[in-house]
């Protein structure tokens, strides 16, 4: 299991995802920018034509991608504000080289969460509030396993754009708290959310986490390091 912000190459390879996500929008001919006050540093507004849009950014190192129920939990937080989803996923998890940019309309992405999140608490898992809900890009939808069901989208909306990953890159400020920590963590990783000068995560703490998130028993929980 993976802390992805544990080691320098995974924190170049977020920074260098997010710029990919605003390079291949410029390079369909978008204008990107910042929306003023509205406090989440995912959110960009894309300008082409005379007609703007707003998009959430969503990197991930794994190929899967997040988003938090609100608080309310009636809704998603961020993608109900959002027209499109820019999702910036890495070819390879484990020998990434291109960022694979995805413009996936909010609409679909608000409707495969909602198939997702209805299909997991009928199969009883226990989700936390506030945190994120995750689903694969490329992983087919399907019933079974449950944790399929609402995925493809990378499928269904073919990337954009390849772009080669390297190292630098801009990374937007993290000023919208958990929603941006919960964001690219997939079922395969565990997330330390910790700043870097503090302790790292521990075994029993990473199964715990690990468990929450998936709904399951830590006791069904196994880590295996290999060097």
């Amino acid at each position: 299991m993976t802390n992805i912000f544990g080691k320098p190459e995974k924190r170049v390879n977020r920074n260098g995802l997010f710029s990919a996500a605003v390079e291949a929008l410029e390079g369909q001919g978008y204008k990107v920018e910042r929306i003023a006050r509205i406090g989440k540093s995912s959110v960009r507004r894309i300008t082409k034509n005379g007609v703007s849009k707003a998009v959430s950014i969503r990197t991930s190192q794994d190929t899967w991608i997040a988003f938090p129920r609100n608080k309310t939990n009636d809704g998603w937080a961020t993608l109900e504000e959002v027209d499109f989803v820019v999702a910036a996923s890495v070819d390879n998890p484990d020998d990434p080289r291109f960022a694979k940019i995805h413009l996936i309309p909010a609409d679909d992405m608000r409707a495969r969460f909602d198939r997702a999140y209805n299909a997991r608490l009928k199969a009883d898992y226990q989700m936390q509030a506030g945190r994120g809900i995750w689903l694969s890009l490329y992983f087919p939808d399907a019933n079974d396993p449950v944790t399929h069901v609402g995925a493809g989208a990378g499928l269904e909306y073919r990337s954009i754009a390849e772009i080669p990953l390297t190292p630098g890159g801009a990374s937007p400020p993290r000023d919208d708290g958990v929603e941006d920590a919960d964001e690219g963590l997939g079922a395969g990783e565990v997330h330390a959310f910790a700043k870097q000068d503090e302790q790292p995560l521990t075994i029993a703490e990473a199964k715990r986490r690990l468990a929450s998130s998936l709904g399951v028993s830590v006791d069904d929980i196994k880590i295996t390091i290999s060097s």
